[in-house]
């Protein structure tokens, strides 16, 4: 019988192997499969056949990479060798009438070998990583052809990270960029970083804030940016910087940086040539210019275009871009937030120059947890528009929830403009087919620090991992995404672990909806830090930067009317979703407060009051953080110890924030309204005073 219990033991551990990986490989943490699984499925590869030599740092960077994952992956060394007629992985770089992109790559294979062609070193790299993905995650490569080219251009991170390592909006850390010690001391985390870039498909960083220093454009500065360009250029990715539009003055001791002075013109030129003759592969420039207190072109009475142009024309003599941002909003304009950056751009369709690009949120105020598109997608067909988004949880539980935001993503990408009256998504407007661009692109703010883990909450390189393989491919299943990351994540875990890990992903992000900013509420968080509920913030300077500017809760009505009859935001849309959003009977209840002002007592499509409804969401977001917490806990014991609590932790302090925010909002809402909570609902336990005296000086994510 003894010996009966420990078989049964002994099987189980084999079943179930603690996967001890501490979350610093992120989703490269290769380990070398079973003798079983390399027997039946990789024994063929015995090693590679490649011209061994090269002086392409991409190239040689492809095989050295290669070499050491296949060889941890297969348990045996695997080696560049010279050309043999089978058992090998075959790299062909030749141009190829079969691809259509520098960066794309062809995968084929029989029996007896596998060959990688691309036209490029990149497509190489990018099918050589393609290619370990599959292995690692024990898929199957045995007579399978797979042509893969991306659908966007440039597919960049944008860092909010200053010079003095502080990271704004950053919830993992410090920056991972130390300004101080380069361009001497070049940290081994700079090349694990552009490693887990180049897997994903992202071929371009911007290192610096948009709120942008002018000193990161001085000479001695430039020379630690072209420290880390030459540690990223082997992995295919390129350097790109903020810049300060008053930079001539602050560096140059001009007395103005109007776009259009001669000065001015002239200190950009010996700039640009300065920064090439350092970086001679340097991506260019992201500005944001005219918003936030950051000065801009408008400073002199010029346009956007006016000053995009004016970096442009001097960037193309390099094959440089300017990324210029269009979140803008000016507090000497009294009209609605949602309207002004449509009111700036729209008017000057077709006046930037051909390698500009305007980079766009993903929606009109601020990564609210859930935003309408952006009208300006769709509005601007003869300029190519750059979606960006926020993987960074500014709004959304900051560093601490799991709140996977691939469905978030994916909702903004499908959502149709209705531009040109067809069908016009945002995917088709962002990867050019819609207007032909040439020039397109996709940045994901970042969520990386110095957090052993990169992320802070382990969860939070899902959505590093998402934002990749969608800017390489908007049109991807985000399931099939986060069933990668999670297998890749967790290789040693049984089937229970993917199960649960992957439901959390999934679901995560409307239950984030529905305990923070349920039917539509929007900036409702506390002031500054932007860390947990604020929907009584009234007091700050700016109207449009408080909580009560957006929802205009009263006695009687909530919501911000942006219809025909309110603000007319609603008319900035192609007729067709403009009719959508205009009509409350039609408009979807997840969007009915951004648009119309209604009573509480106003029937719902669930067929509830919208106090009801609001009540019912905010209690079914806490109970579903309950749940989620419950699933992982189930967990315990067939992952590593340190990941699981590191994850557990967290999910303890998002169950008892998703109450903070449930209690507080209600307890507000409850105050103005003074409607009845539904039978069988507890009301918060605390009066309105004891949250609005809660204090958290010491936030992260401010700068």
């Amino acid at each position: 019988m003894r010996y009966i219990v420990w078989m049964l033991v002994f099987l189980f551990w084999l079943n179930v192997k603690p996967y001890c990986q501490n979350g610093y490989d992120l989703w490269l943490g290769y380990t070398t499969h079973e003798k079983s699984v390399i027997k039946s499925q990789y024994a063929f590869i015995q090693s590679i056949s490649a011209l061994p030599f090269s002086n392409d740092p991409v190239y040689n960077n492809t095989l050295k990479i290669l070499e050491s994952k296949l060889t941890v992956l297969l348990g045996k060394p695997i080696h560049v060798v010279e050309y043999v007629k089978k058992n090998q992985l075959v790299l062909q770089l030749h141009p190829t009438a079969k691809l259509d992109n520098e960066e794309g790559f062809i995968i084929t294979s029989d029996l007896q070998s596998i060959k990688i062609e691309a036209q490029t070193s990149r497509g190489l790299l990018y099918g050589a990583l393609h290619l370990l993905g599959l292995i690692q995650r024990k898929e199957n490569i045995r007579n399978i052809h797979i042509t893969e080219t991306p659908k966007v251009k440039l597919r960049l991170l944008n860092h909010w990270d200053n010079t003095d390592r502080t990271v704004e909006r950053g919830y993992a850390g410090f920056s991972i960029f130390n300004w101080h010690e380069l361009p001497d001391y070049l940290d081994k985390r700079y090349e694990d970083y552009a490693s887990a870039n180049a897997s994903i498909g992202i071929n371009g960083t911007v290192v610096t804030n948009v709120n942008a220093n002018a000193i990161v454009l001085r000479s001695d500065y430039l020379d630690k940016a072209a420290a880390l360009a030459n540690v990223f250029r082997k992995f295919g990715i390129k350097i790109f910087l903020t810049a300060r539009f008053n930079a001539p003055m602050e560096l140059g001791g001009i007395k103005t940086a109007d776009p259009l002075n001669p000065e001015v013109i002239a200190w950009w030129n010996n700039k640009m040539e300065e920064i090439y003759q350092k970086i001679p592969d340097f991506g260019g420039f992201l500005v944001k210019a005219n918003s936030e207190g950051q000065p801009g072109p408008q400073d002199y009475g010029r346009t956007h275009a006016d000053g995009a142009n004016m970096l442009a024309k001097r960037l193309k003599k390099y094959n440089g871009i300017v990324m210029w941002r269009a979140f803008v909003y000016n507090h000497q304009v009294n009209e609605d937030r949602y309207k002004q950056a449509y009111n700036e751009f729209v008017p000057l369709d077709g006046k930037f120059a051909d390698n500009v690009l305007i980079q766009v949120k993903n929606g009109p105020i601020d990564f609210q947890p859930r935003e309408p598109v952006h009208p300006i997608f769709g509005a601007m067909p003869k300029t190519p528009l750059m979606l960006e988004l926020q993987i960074t949880k500014e709004y959304m539980g900051q560093g601490t929830h799991l709140v996977g935001l691939g469905p978030m993503f994916k909702e903004v990408l499908q959502t149709d403009t209705h531009a040109n009256d067809v069908t016009n998504t945002v995917v088709q407007i962002v990867d050019g087919s819609t207007n032909g661009y040439e020039l397109t692109g996709m940045a994901g703010v970042s969520n990386i620090g110095t957090s052993f883990n990169w992320t802070g909450h382990l969860f939070g390189q899902a959505d590093w991992y998402a934002f990749g393989r969608l800017a390489w491919n908007p049109n991807l299943d985000i399931k099939t995404i986060y069933d990668e990351w999670v297998k890749a994540t967790f290789p040693g875990a049984n089937r229970a672990v993917h199960k649960v890990a992957l439901g959390l992903l999934l679901s995560s992000y409307e239950t984030c909806v529905n305990y923070m900013t349920p039917l539509g509420l929007h900036h409702i968080m506390a002031e500054g830090h932007h860390y947990g509920p604020g929907p009584w913030v009234d007091s700050l300077k700016r109207e449009d930067w408080n909580a009560v500017y957006y929802h205009r809760a009263s006695k009687d009505s909530i919501g911000f009317d942006r219809t025909t009859r309110g603000s007319d935001a609603i008319s900035l849309y192609h007729p067709f979703v403009r009719a959508l959003y205009d009509n409350k009977s039609t408009c979807p209840d997840k969007y009915i407060l951004w648009f119309h002002r209604l009573p509480w007592t106003h029937t719902l499509k669930s067929g509830k009051s919208i106090w009801d409804e609001m009540v019912l969401r905010y209690d079914t977001g806490v109970s579903q953080v309950r749940e989620m917490n419950r699933q992982w806990g189930g967990v315990k014991g067939m992952i590593g110890d340190e990941i699981y609590e590191s994850v557990k932790n967290h999910l303890n302090i998002q169950e008892r924030e998703a109450q903070w925010w449930r209690d507080a909002c209600l307890s507000y809402f409850h105050s103005i309204s003074g409607m009845k909570f539904p039978d069988g609902v507890a009301p918060p336990p605390h009066p309105l005073k004891y949250y609005k005296s809660l204090s958290f000086p010491y936030s992260p994510g401010w700068w």
